[in-house]
């Protein structure tokens, strides 16, 4: 039976289809490369370039060659014993095929029987064959047996088959050139820089393979070599500025992770030292970067933190309660680099950025532990400037913490607010994301607001006077204002600018406010216009983000009260107008009605009833959002108003200031 969906398609045993050749790669290139971006082509090339490192790690051939082509083709050549491409017996077909066409196809699979490839970077037989696929153009040109044998691919389909013929040479090695498809990814012009750091860490950790470096675009060739490996970079990193000579742990294991599972083996090397000017901690397993490290990172952190926390505890290091060592406080003054091989692996993906073995961990853990405890014997003056320094490191970093918490709750901490901010009248809610908090003008406006709000997410905020103009004052004089702090104390996002005046003060973080909404609410006057700007100067220099960030609303009130007198229903009778072209048109509606017109009253004159209905009821009220015009214009338009430009406000307020005379209290 089909089904049939409501666009008319139907769903049956035909529906179901499967991805064949090329397009397993072509069309869903992230399930291989982890993306068909940028990262997932420098991946597809790392896959390619690792089969050549498993080959000099085993012994066959000591240099690399890599080459980058200003269209983005790429080479990589190497000196081993080269990819077989021909008959394949056992398997009835050809080498080629089964390299570069067959997903899950290589020489690699055992590896823990003590056979090739016993410490290998490529497990999954994916590399190859998934990069041929995904690359516009593809060849390969293998030397072994005294024959040269080479094969084409354009967009994963072989052209021409294998090619075959004999050379009078020893030489053997593999020449892999292709240029990744802009039909698989999104972009196929790896940087330089990708290169120069793959290839250097791929030297620090395969010692003495040399690495070389040809780059068509900037003409450059750049050779990466390190005969000592991972503690010759720990050497050149520390560069004699450390206060302790680079040291190397070393050391081979057998074990498994689970008792159903077999035994695997596995071999370390962890190379350190300790400076108070550079910090590093990079981690190797199989040659691969461990991005997001994984067992070897909680190995290294669980030894450090045990033997350091052992020893200060055994020589009385800490003070009366003091809390321990955390491995933060190594790590400020640590140099580390570690490289660990295993028989057998489990990477969190294809992209190999971290492992998560617990053998492994186990293993490693234990070696740094037994090894890191001798040293601090053998080498005693080093180990006590270190016991020293850790101890220095975390009591910095605690009196920091303190210090950081002290300033934060001074302005963004738990603040009870009936006792440390005058007359503000909180909200129920711990909802941040419901919380409104109405910034009104004195205590009349306080009370009639508090009276026809909802005290279940509304929250009051009254001013006290005239607020300082933040434009013209200075520091000093903005943060004596009890009325700028008060308002900063309740806001809790801290404020953006540093001067010796507010070194008590929270920075800014948009993340600790309290308030999904902070709306001024004034009177629909002159004062209440002049108030208005004044706050948004304040919020304008002290943290202007939050502006950008959309949290600060002005409450709209209304300026005309039109009551129609033959109406018994004070809903229906009562009319209010925002401005005059609303009072217009509602006098238009109403007709031949008698009906009388006002001003509206200031905010302390309103009942509770008409301040819910006007200004507080989310479904009737009107809120403008304000939003950061082009930064220029912006302080232009505050330098008019409030700053210093004094003939410009002049000639504003001849031009708009008759819109507001009936406001002027004259006479």
């Amino acid at each position: 039976m089909a089904l049939t969906d409501t666009t008319g398609t139907q769903y049956d045993n035909e529906s179901i289809s499967s991805l064949k050749g090329a397009d397993r790669v072509r069309l869903r290139p992230g399930v291989i490369f982890g993306s068909d971006g940028m990262e997932g082509c420098q991946h597809s090339f790392f896959e390619i370039l690792s089969n050549s490192i498993d080959e000099a790690r085993e012994g066959f051939g000591d240099r690399i060659d890599v080459r980058r082509y200003r269209d983005g083709t790429l080479e990589v050549e190497d000196r081993a014993r080269s990819i077989p491409l021909d008959w394949n017996a056992k398997e009835v077909r050809y080498n080629w095929e089964l390299v570069y066409c067959e997903l899950y196809a290589g020489g690699k699979y055992n590896n823990n029987t003590g056979s090739n490839y016993e410490f290998s970077l490529g497990l999954n037989g994916l590399g190859a064959c998934a990069t041929q696929y995904a690359s516009e153009v593809f060849d390969v040109v293998s030397w072994r047996d005294g024959h040269k044998y080479s094969v084409h691919f354009e967009r994963g389909d072989n052209v021409g088959g294998l090619q075959k013929e004999e050379v009078r040479s020893r030489r053997t090695g593999t020449l892999q050139r292709w240029k990744p498809d802009r039909e698989v990814f999104t972009e196929i012009i790896i940087p330089l820089s990708y290169f120069t750091e793959t290839l250097k860490r791929q030297a620090v950790v395969n010692a003495g393979v040399r690495f070389v470096l040809w780059d068509e675009e900037s003409g450059q060739e750049i050779e990466f070599h390190y005969p000592q490996g991972i503690l010759g970079y720990v050497a050149e990193v520390d560069n004699e500025s450390g206060f302790t000579a680079p040291s190397i742990f070393e050391g081979t294991g057998q074990g498994r992770d689970r008792d159903d599972k077999e035994d695997y083996r596995v071999k370390a090397s962890v190379a350190f030292c300790f400076n108070n000017e550079i910090n590093l901690l990079e981690y190797y397993h199989n040659s691969s970067w461990l991005e997001h490290g994984g067992s070897p990172d909680r190995a290294i952190r669980n030894a450090f933190i045990y033997v350091i926390d052992r020893i200060c505890k055994e020589q009385g290091k800490y003070k009366s309660g003091e809390s321990k060592v955390t491995f933060a406080d190594v790590q400020d003054s640590l140099i580390l680099v570690s490289s660990s091989f295993s028989t057998s692996t489990s990477y969190e993906n294809q992209t190999k950025k971290a492992i998560n073995n617990r053998y492994i961990q186990e293993f490693m853990t234990d070696l740094v532990k037994t090894r890191l405890e001798i040293w601090f014997i053998e080498n005693k003056a080093e180990a006590d400037r270190v016991i020293e320094q850790v101890l220095v490191n975390k009591r910095s970093r605690e009196n920091a913490e303190k210090q950081r918490l002290t300033l934060r709750k001074k302005l963004t901490g738990n603040i009870d607010f009936s006792n440390r901010v005058k007359k503000f009248v909180d909200c129920r809610t711990r909802d941040v994301n419901r919380r409104e908090l109405y910034i009104v003008e004195g205590d009349s406006a306080l009370g009639s607001c508090k009276m026809g709000r909802d005290a279940e997410f509304q929250a009051i905020m009254p001013l006290r006077g005239k607020i300082l103009n933040c434009l013209k004052a200075g520091y000093e004089g903005i943060f004596k204002s009890d009325v700028i702090v008060d308002l900063v104390k309740v806001l809790g996002c801290g404020v953006e600018i540093q001067s010796r005046h507010n070194k008590d003060v929270a920075g800014f973080d948009l993340s600790a406010l309290r308030w999904d909404k902070v709306i001024i609410c004034t009177d629909a006057d002159v004062d209440g216009y002049h108030i208005r700007t004044q706050i948004l100067a304040m919020m304008y220099r002290l943290m202007p983000r939050l502006i950008e960030a959309g949290k600060v609303f002005i409450a709209e009130t209304p300026l005309f009260e039109i009551i129609c007198k033959g109406r018994r229903d004070r809903e229906e009778a009562t009319h209010f107008a925002f401005d005059e072209r609303e009072k217009a048109e509602i006098l238009a509606k109403l007709g031949n009605e008698r009906c009388t017109i006002q001003r509206s009253k200031g905010l302390g004159e309103n009942n509770a009833d008409m301040m819910w209905l006007t200004t507080m009821n989310p479904e009737t009220r009107r809120l403008i959002r304000i939003v950061p015009a082009e930064a220029a214009l912006t302080a232009a338009v505050f330098d008019l108003l409030l700053g210093d430009n004094l003939a410009g406000r002049k000639i504003h307020i001849e031009q708009n200031g008759s819109r507001y005379i009936d406001d002027l209290d004259i006479g």
